[in-house]
Formats: structure tokens, sequence, C-alpha cells
């Protein structure tokens, strides 16, 4: 597996994964979380409110037992040593050490963070890395937000920052870059731009190991003894002692006008005191630089220079326009430099700056516009900024430290009490670092997708990752999210993995071993899904609310009214999905194996039986004849209820197609044996779906079709999705039918009333937290999906399938042609207008208009289906960031026919 061309930075991506002496690039990164309070990992509490247990208000004077969080931070993979910034403007309460956001019951729309901070450039070694963080000059209004976003109802979007007048008196560009010398050797820069009057700003970077000896587990690995940040006053510079880290020096540079720093020392402790109105062991507590430079107390840094976190404290004050320049250096003792600054330093910085452009620019087309251009290297650096050391011992959590007060019995029986085995304490892509700081296990996929481009080793080895023992269950299932391990993700590990193994290398190149490797721990996961998912053992499966939160008339992932359950069109899809995707697998592995052969038929003879059983099934199956859709099905006793509301539940089944190439079944005679006796003996299964449908055209090129819906029910499918009055948004394709909007769908049972409306923004209902929404806005995967689906039937039905786009229109185009044009909505929401405008970000004019913000861009968590704002997590760039895929296909058109070729052999 080859990252993108031959640069220097490619070159240092595969000299780490061959584990080259002194090529460690990925041992540092911006690994740190940007909020571990409010997470479950952090929460012993009885009642299991994590919010609650453990608010923003106690993270600053709160040391953590999972991990760290930091502002702009940096950390080593094992989250041993941390850096991050700590901020104070002369008005604040608080001194900004993290990112401030209302908690899951103080947003009216769930959890946000309140804060602008942007993620710029990065390389796949972190061996360059730039973000942005925008503090106001007046005082953070955080009572403000709090108060105005309690007051304010689910029917109105949420109360943001830039709502307030924060920013109107200046605010400071606080501009973070990272640079490696060598694995071992952080150069950091830090710009700091007045954008206001003239002002003071208090900056203090920080220092810090995490709390690993209070636990109480002395012995056990990662339990590591208390360690020690010193000042070494000879060499100018903090000198770190850790178990299982070596010496490191840490060099602050002067401030403006040649100005010293002064150091502060105090200990990664909680301040009990403060929080719990109990007696400190240790006086020097994790909040002593707020108390000291916020409220000026006297006595709670320490005096002896040294401590478990230390801060370099500079007092700036920069003219109107102007800027400051901060440099620091943590290295390796063995290798540090003897100038830690100076001529050297700027050089590195250069040369690093110019080895990201190559990277990229080998990576990105050569037709590729500088816009869209810098909108692709935003994305994939988000990629990069939202990886996170992620650390959860179930086992160890349900148990409780021994040295902490013991956590209440009947949490071994809650939360998460099944999944005693598993064992994280990893690098993980987050969803979002400050919303989701916790993998997501079908975001993860699309996530790993997102990177088979930038850095294929870390995607290869994420999927790997969920499918080991310490992850995955006993049983078969993959663990969900820390909320629930238990609940249910749509299953498309498989996909991910084939999708990945494609981009691997060129036909014939690529990682078998990693794709035999996954395969394996698939089939027992598909077992699973067979097993518990199908409740009637008829092949139509439920699961649950399926990652689509929201879309239903009842909450999923909850127990249905008279005990009844759901035969889910998208649950049902999503297997023969799995079925298609793991054929496509046993197809590839077959072409060295034939033993894989026997596994192929067991895959394609699963999929007519979905197939067979989603059409069929009760007489017409979940497809209804009268819409031309299909839809989920209620049954409730004796009684069964189609659902006929039309949402991406019903779309869902397009993702299904596969094509299958003669060429490849002829080389598998076994395989081709079994197929024709299926085939012919077995006709009964093939009603309803499209099926082997050979091209036996003169010289055509012997394709097979394998599809849930017929020719017939994709085009009526179409009729909806190409529909702007229903589906077709100027930006993508909704998650629900616009036409719900005047007239919602009502469903009764039993005397009670059950309404969905459409809603193209935040959600209205408190439906999962509220914090999500599948009514109505667009949302990148299952576009994705999409996009892919189309293509996939082009490949096989050709130019002669045409359809009207939009509908209605007069316009016809091929599936090809669709597939490019709801690419192209998709790809605008980030693109600019004539007025400077870009869709993601709504009303807010700044980004328009104003020179300090126009360049700034973020990759939300999905977007409102009428105009596009973004919604939801701001910085959800792990499966948004889909979009710069797309933006490199299209500015590539012409290398390549499509995002990924489907099932090709």
């Amino acid at each position: 597996m080859q990252p993108s061309g031959t640069s220097v930075e490619s070159q240092r991506l595969s000299a780490a994964v061959a584990r080259v002496p002194g090529s460690n690039w990925q041992r540092w990164g911006p690994y740190l979380s940007e909020r571990q309070w409010g997470t479950v990992r952090e929460d012993y509490s009885a009642d299991s409110n994590a919010w609650k247990y453990l608010p923003h208000d106690h993270a600053r004077s709160r040391a953590y037992r999972w991990g760290e969080d930091g502002l702009m931070g940096f950390t080593d993979r094992e989250c041993r040593l941390c850096f991050s910034l700590a901020l104070w403007n002369g008005e604040d309460g608080i001194l900004k050490e993290r990112l401030f956001g209302l908690d899951g019951r103080e947003g009216n729309h769930g959890e946000d963070v309140k804060e602008c901070y942007y993620y710029l450039d990065a390389t796949p070694t972190a061996s360059y890395c730039k973000g942005l963080y925008k503090y106001p000059h007046a005082a953070f209004p955080y009572r403000e937000l709090l108060e105005e976003n309690a007051r304010r109802g689910r029917d109105v979007p949420e109360y943001e920052l830039t709502d307030t007048s924060a920013f109107d008196r200046g605010h400071w560009d606080v501009l973070c870059e990272y640079v490696k010398g060598s694995p071992n050797d952080i150069l950091i820069r830090l710009t700091i731009t007045n954008h206001g009057p003239l002002n003071t700003l208090h900056l203090i970077p920080q220092l810090w190991f995490r709390n690993t000896w209070s636990w109480g587990r002395d012995g056990q690995e990662g339990a590591w003894p208390r360690p020690d940040i010193r000042l070494d006053r000879n060499a100018g510079c903090l000198r770190t002692e850790h178990a299982s880290l070596e010496p490191f020096n840490f060099w602050a540079g002067p401030g403006m006008r040649g100005k010293k720093p002064r150091w502060l020392f105090t200990d990664n402790e909680t301040n009990r005191s403060v929080l719990f109105n109990a007696d400190n062991p240790d006086p020097y507590c994790k909040d002593a630089f707020h108390r000291l430079i916020v409220h000026a107390e006297k006595g709670v840094v320490k005096r002896a220079r040294s401590g478990t976190k230390a801060g370099a404290h500079y007092k700036l004050r920069v003219k109107g326009g102007g800027e400051a320049v901060v440099e620091l250096r943590l290295s390796n003792e063995s290798e540090s430099p003897e100038e830690p600054f100076g001529p050297e330093f700027d050089e590195l910085f250069d040369r690093r700056r110019a080895e990201a452009d190559a990277f990229y620019d080998a990576k990105y087309p050569s037709g590729m516009s500088e816009g869209d251009r810098m909108i692709c290297r935003q994305a994939d650096a988000g990629l990069i900024w939202t990886k996170q050391f992620y650390y959860y011992v179930v086992n160890d959590w349900l148990e409780g430290d021994p040295a902490q007060p013991p956590p209440a019995d009947k949490r071994k029986v809650g939360r998460n009490s099944e999944w005693t085995h598993l064992f994280s304490r990893d690098i993980l892509t987050m969803p979002d670092k400050w919303e989701y700081p916790w993998f997501a296990a079908w975001d993860t996929a699309f996530h790993c997708v997102a990177f088979a481009k930038l850095d294929p080793f870390f995607a290869r080895d994420q999927l790997i990752l969920f499918l080991r023992e310490w992850y995955m269950h006993p049983n078969g299932q993959i663990p969900a999210y820390e909320w629930n391990f238990s609940d249910v993700n749509p299953p498309v590990h498989a996909w991910a993995v084939w999708r990945v193994y494609q981009m691997s290398g060129e036909p014939g190149k690529r990682d078998r071993a990693f794709l035999a490797r996954a395969f394996q721990k698939l089939l027992m996961n598909f077992t699973w899904w067979v097993n518990r998912k199908d409740p009637t053992g008829r092949n139509v499966f439920g699961g649950g609310f399926l990652g689509l939160d929201n879309i239903g008339v009842f909450d999923r992932s909850k127990n249905l009214p008279e005990g009844g359950h759901l035969e889910q069109a998208d649950g049902t899809a999503w297997m023969a999905f799995y079925c298609a995707s793991m054929l496509s697998i046993a197809f590839e592995l077959a072409s060295e194996d034939p033993v894989y052969a026997d596994v192929a038929s067991k895959f394609f003879e699963h999929y007519i039986a979905i197939g067979h059983a989603m059409n069929t099934v009760g007489g017409s199956g979940l497809w209804d004849e009268e819409d031309g859709f299909y839809y989920d099905r209620l049954i409730c006793g004796e009684r069964a209820f189609t659902m006929k509301l039309r949402s991406m539940v019903g779309i869902i089944p397009l993702f299904t197609v596969d094509v299958l190439e003669d060429a490849v079944i002829d080389r598998l005679p076994n395989f081709r044996k079994r197929m024709r006796w299926f085939l012919k003996n077995r006709k009964e299964m093939l009603e309803g779906l499209a099926y082997m449908e050979q091209d036996t055209a003169e010289g055509e090129h012997g394709l097979r079709l394998l599809s849930v819906p017929t020719r017939e029910k994709l085009e009526r499918i179409l009729a909806y999705v190409l529909d702007e009055e229903e589906f077709l948004s100027p930006y993508g394709v909704r998650s629900m039918s616009r036409i719900y909007d005047k007239e919602p769908y009502v469903f009764k049972l039993d005397g009670a009333t059950h309404e969905v409306r459409y809603t193209p923004a935040e959600s209205r209902t408190s439906m999962f937290g509220g914090n999500s929404n599948w009514r109505g806005p667009v949302w990148f995967p299952l576009n994705f999906l999409l996009i892919e689906a189309l293509q996939r039937f082009h490949r096989y039905y050709g130019d002669e399938f045409q359809i009207e786009c939009p509908t209605g229109s007069g316009t016809t185009m091929t599936l090809a042609e669709v597939a490019q044009e709801i690419e192209r909505r998709l790809i605008s929401l980030f693109q600019p207008d004539e007025q400077g405008r870009r869709p993601c970000h709504g009303e807010e004019v700044r980004y328009a208009e104003d020179p300090a913000w126009q360049d700034l861009i973020l990759f939300y968590e999905y977007f409102d289906g009428d105009n596009g704002r973004g919604c939801g997590a701001s910085h959800q760039t792990g499966w948004t960031a889909l979009a710069g895929f797309m933006l490199e296909h299209v500015g590539g058109r012409g290398e390549a026919d499509d995002l990924g070729s489907g099932m090709e052999r």
C-alpha cells in the first residue's frame, strides 16, 4: 500500500510504516482531545450522567482519568507529555485553556462548541501542522451563550459566538504552527495578530504530564509513577523525566522586544478544595495558572522550579494590525540542538512548508483550481487534526481505581458492562474532537475512505483495529460508540475495507494481506448480524436507529408500540450491501486462492435471498407498488403497517447494486458451476430483483448486474430522488422528502397520532439528544454512497439509460451525469458564489466580507436541505472530508471515470 507520489513527505510516511530506525514520524501529533470533560470515560456517577458529573466548570480544576484536552494541542501517541496554549485577554473570568461549549442539557439542539477555530494545514506525519484560533478582545460571553441558548426553543437555530458582539471590539488571531525537525524534535511558532486597537494578550504555552500516578495501580501497564518537569537554569530550558518516555528539553523563546517569559510550575492534580470543599493533599493543583493570572491569587504556583505542569507566561502588548511571534521547541535530550532558535529554526519551517506543498501538489489533480485546492487542503488538514489519543479500558472503568472513591455497584450492570474485554489505548480518527471526542463505528468507515488517498496506511490500520479482539465483541459485534457500545451502526465496514483496498494500488499491486485479514473477522461480524437482527429468520432485517437517529416515526432504538418490531428497508438493504461488499472481497481473494470461491457462493446466494425477501415477503416485500418506493413495515402481532414515509430509508436499496464480470466468474469454475445450478433450480428466488442480467450484445463487455431494485424500480425511485420538490436540493440529496414541509406525514395507531415533518436544518425534537437530524438535511456519507451506486448502475446500463434530471425539467442525463450533478451540488457548499459567500457559512457575512475570515472553511456534520447552511458539529471533517475526495475527482475528471469503480476486479 503506497501513499500518493514520491515527495519527501510520502517517503517519510513509508519509512514510518516500515519502522525504519529513526523514522517514527507519527509518534507525536495533534492527538490531544478538544474535550475530555463530559465524556463517558470520565463519568463515575451512579446515574450515568456524564455531562453533570464532570462539566466544563470543573475541567480546569480536575485531573482527568482517561485523557487530556487543550487548545491547539500536541502530544505523543500515548498522551504522556502534552502541549497546548492558554490565553487571557485581561477581561475573562476564566483562563482560556480549552474550548468552551454547551453540554447536551444546555444547548437548544444538544451539545455544541461555541468557539471559532480552524484547521488550515497538516501532513500525514504531522511534520507540518497549522491551526488558527480566534480570541475576542472583549470578555468571552459565557453567560450570554448559556442563557440565550437556554431561552431558545428547538424551532430556531443555535446561538453562536459570531451572533454575539464578542468580536465587535476586535479579536486576536492565534496562528499555531508545528514543524518537526526530526521525529522527536518539535518546533512551535505562534503568530499573534491583533485585529483591533492596541491591546494586551497573556499567552501561556503549557507543558504537562497526564496524571497516571494517582490511580493506585502501581505496576500496572500505563500507570506510571509521578514524573517531573524541572527548570535547568544553566541550559535555560525545562527538562522532563518520565518512566516510559526519554528525557525531553523544552525551550521558550523571547517575547516582544526580547523579553523572556516567566516560568510557572504546578501539578496536574485535582483541586479538591474548590470542587468538593475537601483538603488538598497537594496545595499545587491543575488550576494554579488560572488562579494566578485571572484572580491574582498568591501562593498557588510552586516556588520550587519543578512540577508535573509548567507554563511560560508572556505578556504581549500589540498595536492594532500588528503581530507578535513566539517560538518554542520540544526536543529529545539526546538530539537537542545547541541553538534552539535562529536561522536553523527558520530554515526548518520553510523546508517543511515547502514539503507540505509538494506533497499536496503531487496528490491533487493538475486541473484543480486554487480555490478548490484550498478547500481540499483544509479538509485534509481536518482529517489529520482530528486524530486523537483515545483511552478506555472498560473493565478498569467499571471497577474504579484503588486510590479513588469506589463507583456505585449498579455501574457493573449498566452502560457498556457487557464490553469488559474492550481495551482501547490508540490514536483514532474522531468524528469531531469537541462534539464527538469518541469513535463511532460507521463514521470511522467513511473517515478511512477519505484517509485512503492521504494516508492509506492509517486507513488500513484503523479498519483492522476495530476488528481486533480487544475491540470486536466475542460474539462478533463491532462497538458502536462509547455512550452505548451495544448500539448498532450501519454495516459499512466491509465496504470501507474494499474501497481502501482498491485505493491501495494498481490491480495486482494491492495489499491482499490487509484484505484477507479483514475478511476473516468480517465473517464473524456478518454472522452476528444474521443471528441478531433478523428476528423472524426471513432475511428481513431490523437493527434499530442504524445511524439515522430520528428519521423514523418512532425512535427505532427503543421498544415499539405493542411490543412490535420494524422490518426495516434500510436495515435489509444494508445487509444486501454487506453481502455485495463481501462478495467482491471473496472474488478478489479467490483469484489467487480458490478456497474463497465457496465463500463467494455463500454471499452471492445470501444476497439473492435478501433481495428476494425485500421485494416479496408478505406479498410485495418492503416495496410499495402504488408509490414506487421502499418503506419500513411495522409488525404488531398479526397486524402489519406500511410506514409510507419517503426518506433516505427507501433510497438505501440503490446502494446494493453490484456489477460482476464474466471474465472473473469464468476463472472460478466451482463458483460458476454453483451459480448456474442456483439460477436454474431456484428461479423463484429471483423474483422482483435485477439478477444477473447479462449483456450479450456482440462485442460487448460481458457484465452482469446484481441489484435489489429492478430497472423499473430504479427509475421510479430516481424520479423522487431527482425531484427538487422532494429530495434533490441545490446542495445534494436530502435525507427526507420536502413534501412533508407543508403536509407532514401522520401515522395513527390505537388512538395515538404520530407526526413527522420535513425539517431542513436542526432537529425540532429531543430524539437522540436533538443534536442530529435526518428529517431533511443533506448528509455527505449517504450522498457519497448514492453517487457510487449511480456510477455502478451506469457501468452496466451505459449511456442508453437516460433519466430526467431534475425531474420535470425536460433535461435528460445518463446515470454517470446524474452522479456528477449530485457531486457538483455537494461541492458547491464550500465554494464561494459571486458575492464571495459560501453556502456552508449561512448568513454570517464575515466569511464573505472580512479578509481575516474569508478563506476559513468549516466542514459541518450536515447541511440545511434548503439553503446549505452548516449544522450540527462544526468540525466533522471526518466524513464531510469526502467533499475533498469529490473535489479531487472533479478536478481530475478524465483521469478517472468515477469516485470509485465500485465492485470492479
